[in-house]
C-alpha cells in the first residue's frame, strides 16, 4: 500500500492506492484487527453489510473522540478505493480541491479542477466505474458534516450520487462518519429529501466501558493499574479514548491529570470550547445549559430550566436539550409517579462534569492543583457525584451482578418532598436517585456510595434508610417488594445495621462485560 501525505490548514489527509478486498480478506483484516478494544458488536455490523449483496450505506456516529475514526480504518486496515476526510472551518472550494487531490492520487490520473460538488461526485463516479467490480468496493468518508458548509449544496450532491448510480452498484459499500451527532441524525440519517430512508445501516458508537477502558489502559497501553486507579480516571475523563490515550506510563495518576488540565498548555484545558463549537451552532446556549446543569447534582426538570435561564419560550431549549441528549452530555429521566413534564435532565458526561467543576474557573497558576486538592471536601463531593454517574453508564452490569439481565426493567429516580398520608400521619419524604423497577414485581431502591474501603453504615444513616422508603411505599402506593441494594467500590461492612442490605454490587461487577447485543 502505497501511502502520501498532504499537509494543509493543520489537517492531514491521508490517502491510499486503491486496493479491493475479498470477502475473506476483509473478514481476515477484522479478526486480525490490532489494537481493536472492544467493539465486537459494531464490527459484527460492518462486515456483515460488507457481504451483502447489495449496495451499502452505513452511517457511523458519536460524539467526538470517541474512536469512529480509528475503528474503520484499523478494521480495514487504510485499505479503500477512496477515502477523503472532512476539514473543519474551510470554504467549500478548499473542501473540493482536497477532494480533487485525493481522487487524482487513487486514479494515477490528472482530475480537472472541480467547482462544485456535483462535479466532485461526477468525478468519483468515473473513476469508480472503471474499477473491477467482482468484489467490494469499499469507500470511507470521514467528517462528514464538515464537509456539508454553508450554500454548498453537498447533500444535494451525495444523494444525486447515490440514487442515480452508486445504490445499483452492489459491490459498494460507502462508510460514512461524523463527530458532530446532530447533523449525522438530523440531516443524513433523518433527511427528509433525497436520502430518505436511503441509510442502509446506522450504528451509534458509545463511550468505552469500564472493562474496555481497563483493557486500552493496561493491555494496549500498559500501564498496570488497579481497578481502583482505572475507575478513578474514568469518572474524569469518561471512556472517551482519545483523552484515556494521553495518560503517561510510570507516571502517577494525579500528576497526569494536573499536565492534562493545569499545567501551562495542558492539552485538554481547551478541549470543552472546540468539543462545543465543533458540535453544535450557537455553541454558547449548548455550553450554558451544560453549566447550569452541573451545579444541580439531582437534575433539573424543563421548566426549572426555564426559569434558571429566563427564557420565555421553550422551542429552542426543546432543541438543544434534545441535540445534547443525542451527543451522550445529558440524560432525560423519568421520576416514578409523575409525569413526562416532570422528568429531569441531568449531566452525564463525566469529562464535562470534571471541567465545569474544577477547570472552567481555574486560573491556572496551581499546575499541582489536583495533586493539592486530593483530600479536599470539594474533590470528595465530587467523586461521590461522579460515581453515582459511572453506576447510570453501567446499568446492564449492575442488572448482570443482580441477576436480573433477563427481567424487563425500568429505571427511574425518586424525589418528595414531606407529606401528610390520607391517615394524617406524617412523612419526611426523601430521594432516590436511581430504581431498578421490575417486571417480577420487586424494585431494587439503589444506594451508589464511592469509597476507598468497606462502607460503613451507621444508626444514623440506617434509621434514615427505613424512612425514606417507608416514605417511598405510602407515596407511591406500590404493591411491590422493596429491597435495598448498595452499589459500593469495596461492599458494605458487616455490623449491625448492615442488615437491611438485601443484596450488592461492587467495584468489579461494574467492569464486567455487559450482555452481548
Amino acid at each position: 500500500v502505497r501511502a502520501v501525505v498532504s499537509l494543509q490548514n493543520s489537517f492531514f489527509l491521508f490517502i491510499f492506492a486503491p486496493v479491493r478486498l475479498s470477502i475473506n480478506e476483509i473478514k481476515s483484516v477484522i479478526m486480525d484487527a490490532n489494537g481493536i478494544i472492544g467493539r465486537e458488536y459494531e464490527q459484527k455490523l460492518i462486515l456483515e453489510r460488507c457481504k451483502s449483496n447489495k449496495a451499502e450505506l452505513i452511517a457511523i456516529y458519536g460524539r467526538r473522540r470517541v474512536g469512529k475514526t480509528f475503528l474503520v480504518r484499523k478494521m480495514f486496515n487504510d485499505q479503500f478505493a477512496f477515502s477523503f476526510i472532512g476539514m473543519y472551518e474551510v470554504s467549500r472550494a478548499v473542501q473540493l480541491e482536497q477532494f480533487r487531490m485525493a481522487l487524482a492520487q487513487y486514479a494515477k490520473q490528472t482530475v480537472p479542477k472541480l467547482k462544485t460538488w456535483f462535479e466532485a461526485f461526477a468525478a468519483l463516479r468515473e473513476y469508480l466505474s472503471g474499477l473491477s467490480l467482482q468484489e467490494p468496493i469499499v469507500l470511507f468518508f470521514d467528517e462528514l458534516p464538515w464537509m456539508d458548509t454553508p450554500k454548498s449544496n453537498f447533500i444535494a450532491a451525495f444523494s444525486y450520487f447515490w440514487n442515480s448510480w452508486a445504490s445499483m452498484v452492489p459491490q459498494l459499500k460507502l462508510i460514512v462518519c461524523g463527530s458532530s451527532t446532530t447533523w449525522m441524525l438530523a440531516k443524513f440519517i433523518g433527511d427528509k429529501g433525497g436520502l430518505y430512508g436511503r441509510v442502509t445501516r446506522q450504528i451509534y458508537l458509545a463511550p468505552f466501558s469500564l472493562g474496555e477502558t481497563e483493557l486500552f489502559l493496561n493491555e494496549l497501553k500498559g500501564l498496570a493499574l488497579t481497578r481502583q486507579q482505572v475507575l478513578d480516571v474514568y469518572m474524569i475523563l469518561g471512556g472517551i479514548p482519545y483523552y484515556l490515550d494521553m495518560l503517561e506510563r510510570g507516571v502517577p495518576l494525579d500528576v497526569c491529570i494536573d499536565r492534562l488540565f493545569f499545567s501551562q498548555d495542558s492539552p485538554l484545558r481547551g478541549e470543552f470550547d472546540f468539543l462545543f463549537r465543533s458540535l453544535f451552532n450557537d455553541s454558547k446556549h449548548y455550553r450554558k445549559i451544560v453549566e447550569v446543569l452541573s451545579e444541580k447534582m439531582k437534575g433539573m426538570t424543563r421548566k426549572e430550566l426555564m426559569d434558571e435561564l429566563k427564557l420565555k419560550g421553550g422551542g429552542q431549549l426543546s432543541e438543544i436539550l434534545e441535540n445534547l441528549k443525542k451527543c451522550d452530555f445529558i440524560r432525560k429521566y423519568a421520576t416514578i409517579g409523575k409525569s413526562e413534564r416532570d422528568a429531569l435532565y441531568q449531566l452525564t458526561d463525566l469529562y464535562s462534569l470534571f471541567y465545569t467543576r474544577f477547570v472552567a474557573n481555574n486560573s491556572g497558576q496551581d499546575k499541582n492543583f489536583w495533586s493539592n486538592m486530593r483530600n479536599s471536601g470539594s474533590r470528595t463531593a465530587w467523586s461521590g457525584y461522579a460515581f453515582e454517574q459511572v453506576c447510570l453508564h453501567h446499568i446492564p452490569q449492575i442488572k448482570k451482578a443482580l441477576g436480573i439481565s433477563g427481567v424487563l426493567a425500568n429505571v427511574y429516580s425518586w424525589s418528595c418532598r414531606p407529606f401528610v398520608d390520607s391517615t394524617g400521619a406524617e412523612w419526611r419524604g426523601g430521594q432516590i436517585d436511581m430504581l431498578i423497577d421490575r417486571a417480577d414485581g420487586a424494585i431494587n431502591i439503589c444506594e451508589m456510595k464511592y469509597a476507598k474501603d468497606e462502607f460503613v453504615i451507621d444508626a444514623a444513616y440506617e434509621q434514615r434508610l427505613r424512612d425514606r422508603m417507608s416514605s417511598f411505599s405510602v407515596a407511591t402506593k406500590t404493591k411491590k417488594a422493596l429491597l435495598h441494594t448498595f452499589i459500593t467500590t469495596y461492599g458494605v461492612k458487616q455490623n449491625m445495621h448492615s442488615g437491611l442490605v438485601n443484596s450488592e454490587v461492587r467495584m468489579n461487577d461494574l467492569f464486567e462485560k455487559a450482555n452481548i447485543r
